[in-house]
């Protein structure tokens, strides 16, 4: 990595702790055109960083696994930030937990057979979100079933208005709720005392220099919501991080000092920390 790059300090005896229970036996698969995992695409960032697990074992993995997908017309596409935010995240997961992780991270579909093998998915850009009844079913049967979803980078109502359509498909008589802070997802590693934005990186960059610290993309944006959708049983099945950006928080961590040490360093790592670790043992 560069050597801009700072190393967190933090503790890891509650990871340690649970490092057992996180392990589950997952298998390869997904395909993105021509390229099969996270890596197989062109990088912004020539230096992210790469590793090797436990020969014979590269299978008991935890695997960032990216929803791909079509659009509907609002926000962005499902392969923004890829896959530096993916790469990134998944060595600081390896780095600073006793996960054992997958280096490369997969683009699966939800229809694809094996997405039941992967107990974490991550869409971006949601407010973009369009689902046809195939999807609807199998999104339904993997969050029933035991999987978990991460909604990020979506701003402003009328893309939250389009996501949360689309869920309530998936979804007719459930509802998104506001996450307290108070919920043990935000004392179970880092503690996190409040919801902060996370911009993207120009506006973020740019925060540095402005009277107003702005950091929301649009004027309708400029409040955090952590939401979530639980099951019968109050597991989270779905968590929708709106009016922020953990993605860039992951991308751009080693070409922006300022940014990493202000967004990435202070909240999108230690948020994604806490979800991951929160999602494997509960």
């Amino acid at each position: 990595m560069k050597s801009k790059r700072r190393i967190f300090v933090i503790s890891f005896c509650l990871l340690l702790a649970a490092g057992a229970v996180a392990q589950r036996r997952f298998r390869d698969g997904g395909r993105y055109e021509r390229a099969q995992t996270a890596r197989d695409l062109v990088q912004h960032s020539a230096e992210t960083p790469n590793w090797t697990n436990t020969s014979g074992f590269e299978s008991d993995v935890f695997t960032f696994v990216r929803i791909r997908r079509e659009s509907a017309g609002y926000g962005g596409p499902w392969w923004t930030d890829a896959p530096d935010s993916d790469l990134n995240l998944s060595y600081r997961l390896q780095q600073m937990t006793a996960l054992k992780v997958n280096p490369n991270g997969l683009f699966l579909r939800l229809t694809d057979r094996v997405l039941a093998d992967y107990p974490f998915i991550y869409m971006v850009e949601p407010g973009s979100l369009y689902l046809n009844d195939d999807e609807v079913k199998a999104l339904r049967e993997y969050l029933l079933n035991g999987g978990f979803l991460w909604l990020d980078d979506f701003w402003g109502e009328e893309e939250w208005e389009n996501m949360a359509y689309e869920m309530k498909r998936v979804f007719p008589n459930r509802q998104f709720v506001e996450v307290p802070i108070t919920n043990q997802l935000y004392r179970c590693v880092f503690d996190i005392p409040a919801k902060r934005q996370i911009p993207a990186v120009q506006i973020g960059t740019h925060s540095q220099y402005d009277p107003e610290r702005r950091t929301w993309e649009r004027s309708d944006a400029k409040q955090v919501h952590h939401r979530a959708i639980f099951d019968d049983k109050g597991r989270m099945m779905v968590f929708a991080t709106h009016n922020t950006d953990n993605g860039d928080g992951w991308e751009w961590e080693g070409d922006n000092l300022y940014y990493f040490r202000e967004f990435s360093e202070k909240t999108a790592y230690p948020l994604a920390v806490n979800v991951v670790f929160y999602v494997m043992t509960h």
